[in-house]
């Protein structure tokens, strides 16, 4: 689907028409410039890659330099591949978040916040065993027994066990669209996306 890529601000609130508090996030989506356009004849697929924030050409690799002076555009520090844009794109052409004037629900696209190795109860929402009974004494937060008896004498695969939690890339589906910004590249969108503050996210139509 057509999209953008953007950066995450932080999140607010703004008021309804109807008098109430609608908490939303704050997306600076663009401006974008095409980097690359991919055929069906040159590349098996129809695609076109764009281009968010700008980078020093001491920071870019030579590979990298030679891509974007084929495309007629300054450096950029994130590419991504967008599909099924409803007009024709060229190299060099800018995308605002004028995109989404006519969009209702969008589709958004970030990397969790990381949030180390956590144990079970954090990570997969286990009661623990403490429960202030049957004589336990330091063992609130821990997972219990994860064997099964003599048989079959081992650990099942996919046995939830603490274990690296965060950091994923992660889709949220149907987020409505509560305003769009054009003279500021703003987009807000209801409630919340995956990410922290300044994280790169990709909003799709």
């Amino acid at each position: 689907m057509p999209g953008l890529l953007g950066k995450k601000i932080g999140m607010t609130s703004v008021f309804s028409a109807d008098g109430k508090n609608v908490p939303c996030t704050v997306i600076e989506a663009g401006p974008c410039v095409v980097t690359q356009v991919k055929t069906v004849e040159k590349d098996g697929y129809t695609a076109v890659q764009l281009g968010f924030q700008d980078k020093k050409e001491k920071h870019t690799t030579k590979p990298l330099m030679g891509h974007f002076k084929r495309a007629g555009v300054t450096p950029k520090r994130h590419l991504a591949e967008f599909k099924e844009f409803e007009a024709e794109l060229n190299l060099g052409d800018t995308v605002t978040v004028e995109l989404f004037n006519d969009a209702t629900f969008v589709d958004v696209v970030g990397t969790s916040k990381g949030k180390g190795f956590q144990g079970v109860v954090k990570r997969h929402g286990f009661g623990g065993v403490g429960q202030a009974t049957h004589g336990q004494h330091n063992r609130a937060r821990k997972p219990g027994s994860i064997g099964a008896c003599s048989y079959p004498a081992k650990v099942f695969k996919g046995m939830r066990m603490g274990g690296q939690l965060g950091g994923d890339r992660v889709t949220v589906q149907n987020l409505q669209v509560l305003k769009v910004i054009a003279e500021h590249n703003l987009l807000l969108i209801k409630g919340s996306i995956p990410g922290c503050k300044g994280s790169i996210v990709l909003i799709e139509k």
